[in-house]
């Protein structure tokens, strides 16, 4: 296969006319900065999730100038419940570089795109694909799959003979002419046809000469990542009410799951909670009363929370800049997780909000 000769593009571009998507919200009015956000916004999410933030994200922030504005928290509070929340910390950090080294506008080579943070090889390469339909490959997670298949390229994703061999054969398939509509279609073929678990291949425009269909080998290509046991982790959050229905937070350190969000207190033990009860609140109630756990999945973990929830007056311990009291009835636009958002709404909703110290 020459350079730029493409064995399966024809086939896809024909298949992406008559059956790919044509309506996604980014498509119908092509941007970098429409492009860029929502390629951050598909990294490890599927598309029917992404919509609804992707709208709302773009109602507020429609240009890079408006992203790099706007404080770090409302960032956070328009992508809460949408997770891998460092995609957000660096869209934010990346519009602030937009701003100050690119005068506001999103860069349009290559170099200056896979420069910014958050955005790799792949990321900028779909970036200028879909904007400007300049020629670059890309291999994310779909394309990774749909080539491996098609080319019997054996090994795992994360292993680089197998990474490098797929990027080659990338580069080959691109072709010269309609870069953009082969990007897109590569990449809906992924994720509506060529899907790792349950491949349609009857539907698919490259079934002939795919190696893994002619094989019976669908599922092991791209062989999986070396599974690593899951591990349980508990911990015990303070929900510290005050007499105004206040809900103290702490803002996590940047790094971790929920990076630079805001949560109620967190100790990885039940005696350390009880402590910081009785040394940081002042007037808490003498014993907090245990709530029903909270269990969150992780890619790689599985985490457990046990609240306990504790009714105090008087000064508290609260760090400025570090902790906060939220207002339950008059809520804050700050980042906080889904499954915190979710606990505070119940507690209010079961009226626990109403307690006093004695």
């Amino acid at each position: 296969m020459t350079h730029g000769e493409s064995p399966i593009a024809p086939a896809l571009l024909e298949w992406h006319a008559r059956a790919g998507r044509h309506d996604l919200p980014w498509q119908l009015h092509r941007t970098a900065h429409r492009i860029w956000v929502s390629e951050i916004m598909l990294q490890q999410t599927q598309v029917a999730t992404v919509i609804p933030y992707y709208e709302r994200f773009l109602s507020r922030f429609p240009d890079a100038l408006t992203l790099a504005g706007a404080p770090l928290d409302e960032v956070l509070h328009l992508w809460s419940g949408l997770g891998y929340y460092a995609r957000a910390r660096n869209l934010h950090c990346a519009a602030r570089r937009v701003r100050d080294e690119h005068g506001g506008e999103f860069p349009l080579t290559f170099a200056e795109v896979a420069a910014l943070p958050g955005i790799g090889r792949s990321t900028a390469g779909a970036i200028l694909a879909l904007t400007l339909g300049a020629r670059f490959p890309i291999l994310d997670g779909n394309v990774r799959r749909v080539l491996a298949r098609y080319f019997g390229v054996a090994g795992r994703t994360s292993d680089r003979a197998p990474t490098q061999r797929l990027w080659e054969f990338s580069e080959q398939c691109t072709p010269q002419a309609g870069v953009q509509r082969y990007t897109q279609a590569i990449m809906d073929l992924g994720a509506t046809v060529c899907l790792r678990r349950r491949p349609l291949c009857m539907h698919c425009p490259l079934a002939p000469g795919c190696v893994a269909r002619r094989s019976g080998r669908q599922h092991e290509f791209p062989a999986p990542r070396r599974g690593r046991a899951r591990r349980a982790r508990r911990v015990f959050m303070v929900v510290a009410l005050n007499e105004t229905g206040g809900v103290l937070l702490e803002r996590r350190p940047e790094s971790g799951a929920w990076g630079g969000l805001w949560c109620p207190p967190e100790f990885t033990t039940a005696t350390a909670a009880r402590a910081f009860v009785r040394n940081s609140l002042g007037s808490a109630s003498p014993e907090p009363q245990a709530l029903a756990e909270v269990e969150q999945a992780f890619t790689h973990f599985d985490l457990l929370i046990a609240p306990l929830l504790v009714h105090c007056t008087g000064g508290s311990a609260v760090q400025e800049g570090m902790s906060l009291w939220y207002n339950t009835r008059a809520p804050a636009r700050i980042g906080m997780p889904a499954p915190i958002s979710a606990l505070l709404a119940r507690l209010s909703e079961e009226s626990l909000f109403e307690g006093r110290c004695a």
